[in-house]
């Protein structure tokens, strides 16, 4: 391989990982996941091989692979590295660092789609019913559940959201995913009721004297967090008696799944998860599949 130039390699990963928010709109979180992939693989390169990343090499990239499969890394783990790698050097040759793309011949590992895990709709029901409504944490916490259950929101959008993205004379929220793609969903009745009396009472309540544009707010007044979300429903899964794995994404999978299971189409629960590529939807028709084989072997006299 030609180096071309020999710039720092830290410093080609950082304007790597700004270009993909420019241009693909990845998250944050994506981006540092991409970041911390190519970083141990920068110190790699320099620890076992003596080398810049840009004299990397195909054979460099396998004995690599092959280290971390040593390491029992995960297929997920693993595709996520290589791709994280291939746009790494394409971008390097977009910028003219080289010449030759050294992930040209590198395939990435085969990841089965499991079944998400999702929850019945009695567990749902048991679930919203957990939050001790009279408290003001407990009236938001039930707001929130109600409205990831009934819009399919990404938990980091649904702890994101602001007051001028809810329309309750409408009944949608406007939400803004993956790739900076707005998308209007729709609230549900339920959801409308519970948002209008979070916000005239508990919201309130926690704000004090101070303000916000967060919708969802803590008992200090600051935004909600994915990680502060994630213990409440895990509270709220131990008081409603629910021992299924589970996370904020699960009430995304029941969402999708029930909508399924009542005769939704698949385009329009794509749309509403905001789904680019309707491959990405096409697993919960799996889900639904699995409660149908699942109702036929336990109601049907030959089942």
């Amino acid at each position: 391989m030609k180096i071309v130039t020999a710039q720092s390699d830290g410093l080609l990963i950082q304007r790597f990982t700004d270009a993909l928010w420019v241009e693909e709109g990845l998250s944050l979180n994506t981006q540092k996941a991409y970041a911390s992939d190519l970083q141990h693989f920068l110190a790699w390169m320099a620890g076992a091989r003596g080398r810049s990343v840009l004299e990397t090499q195909a054979e460099d990239i396998e004995v690599y692979l092959a280290t971390k499969y040593r390491q029992q890394a995960s297929n997920r783990s693993m595709a996520r590295l290589v791709s994280s790698m291939r746009k790494f050097f394409r971008y390097l040759m977009r910028e003219g660092c080289l010449v030759d793309d050294p992930t040209l011949r590198i395939e990435s590992p085969r990841i089965g789609r499991p079944l998400p895990a999702s929850l019945t709709e009695s567990d749902v029901v048991a679930l919203l019913n957990a939050a001790d409504t009279e408290d003001v944490l407990g009236c938001r916490d039930r707001a929130m559940l109600e409205v990831l259950y009934a819009t399919g929101l990404r938990v980091s959008e649904l702890v994101g959201l602001k007051l001028s993205q809810v329309n309750l004379r409408q009944g949608v929220v406007r939400v803004v995913g993956k790739g900076s793609k707005d998308r209007l969903v729709p609230l549900g009745e339920l959801a409308e009721e519970w948002i209008g009396r979070y916000s005239s009472t508990a919201r309130t309540a926690l704000l004090g004297t101070g303000n916000s544009d967060d919708l969802f707010v803590t008992a200090r007044g600051s935004a909600m967090t994915r990680q502060a979300f994630w213990y409440i429903i895990k509270r709220y899964a131990g008081l409603a008696g629910i021992h299924k794995p589970l996370s904020p994404h699960t009430l995304r999978h029941a969402f999708a799944t029930h909508l399924l299971n009542h005769g939704a189409d698949l385009r329009v629960v794509q749309l509403l998860l905001g789904h680019s590529d309707l491959s990405s939807t096409q697993i919960y028709t799996h889900v639904a599949q699995e409660r149908l084989k699942e109702l036929h072997s336990r109601c049907h006299p030959r089942g």
